[in-house]
């Protein structure tokens, strides 16, 4: 095997190699006496530059974090000196996904140092190769290095400084020798606490987050943008009410009771499938669902009920419209199964507030909606 193939290939590869030869070791053993090399990219759309750390510890959402923070510290500043707001584009998935929490952490700690507002818009799942930084920065390094061994962390980083396009790219790159660690839970009141407004558009792939506490009227963000992230006080007895299920609360225990063991088999059906194989934890072991199988039962008749668009759904459940979206997809079949058909609700509310004042108990008050019981 050539040296260029040996610095080229995975550590399993080179492990599976080196037991081939004679010398059994693992692929965590030829990790440990490997150097690692972590290539983290911004790509500035406008000017055209390019920028790439290398880290030398792990693919965590400090470390592509702190990428951002040096390039701001070294070019953005100075580039955009009155600059009051970012936009970044990201991968949907990986250090940066929309779903890693550890990535809004430190985006809002960024934020609070820089006085910006940083907008965030994930590239959908699986769309990866659509962002722009592929076309227009890694696939010219790729060509660049293509033929060199990448035998230490000074020969990428001149490897890749010495990039160039004919429409003028430049690329500027560095080495981050820091220690970001794995691990590291971010805790559910953490998130809540973070000064995020998710946009009315896909709020899980599209969000701002601002230096302060958010506050519509003084960001200036539109009531719709707001709204996904306002508290609310409703609790989810409020929500089992009659006025709202248009059934009983026996009723809807009931339902919930009957199908939980068959969204429990459809849940694993659906993990088998992602995995491609049985599972190797014993069940309750790993993520945790996002939605109970009452919330998902409650949500999907409320859903089914026509009372609330999915976003206010979402924020009523703490979670994103895209997860109400799955749930009544997944339990809509189950409910008809047995036979229960929930009927559209002539009311219609767009805040919790609306719900609230809906659910009033003064009973001289005459409410704006006709309830229909659903079929048996």
């Amino acid at each position: 095997m050539s040296p260029l193939r040996w610095t080229t290939k995975s550590t399993r590869k080179l492990a599976a190699e080196l037991t081939r030869q004679g010398h059994r070791v693992s692929a965590d053993t030829v990790a440990g006496h490997a150097e690692k090399a972590i290539p983290y990219g911004i790509y500035d759309m406008a000017a055209n530059t390019g920028w790439v750390t290398i880290g030398t510890d792990h693919d965590t959402a400090a470390f592509a974090v702190a990428s951002i923070r040096r390039w701001w510290q070294a070019r953005g500043r100075h580039d955009y000196s009155g600059a009051g707001r970012l936009l970044i584009t990201a991968d949907g998935g990986g250090s940066n996904g929309y779903r890693t929490r550890g990535w809004k952490t430190h985006l809002a700690d960024l934020a609070a140092e820089t006085g910006l507002e940083i907008t965030v818009c994930h590239l959908p799942p699986g769309t990866s190769k659509w962002n722009k930084i592929e076309h227009r920065l890694f696939s010219h390094i790729t060509m660049n290095w293509r033929g060199r061994p990448l035998t230490s962390h000074e020969v990428m980083i001149q490897t890749i400084a010495a990039t160039t396009s004919r429409t003028g790219l430049t690329v500027q790159a560095e080495r981050d020798s820091g220690e970001y660690p794995t691990g590291i839970r971010i805790s559910d009141d953490e998130i809540a606490a973070l000064p995020i407004t998710r946009h009315r558009f896909h709020g899980d792939w599209n969000y701002t987050l601002h230096p302060q506490p958010v506050d519509a009227a003084a960001t200036g963000s539109t009531p719709d943008e707001a709204l996904a992230d306002r508290p609310t006080h409703l609790t989810r007895y409020a929500l089992q009410d009659p006025e709202l299920t248009g059934m009983t609360r026996r009723q809807l225990s009931d339902i919930s009771d009957a199908l939980t063991p068959e969204m429990e088999i459809q849940r694993e059906q659906v993990l088998r499938a992602r995995r491609g194989h049985e599972r190797l934890v014993a069940p309750g072991a790993g993520a945790k669902a996002k939605l109970t199988s009452a919330d998902r039962v409650l949500a999907t008749v409320l859903h089914l009920r026509k009372l609330a668009p999915m976003h206010l759904l979402g924020q009523l459940f703490n979670t994103t419209a895209m997860t109400i979206s799955r749930a009544a997809r997944d339990v809509r079949p189950l409910l008809e199964a047995h036979g229960v058909h929930p009927t559209a609700s002539t009311a219609r509310f767009h805040t919790p507030e609306d719900i609230v004042s809906f659910l009033d108990t003064d009973e001289t008050k005459i409410k704006s909606a006709c309830l229909f019981p659903a079929s048996p």
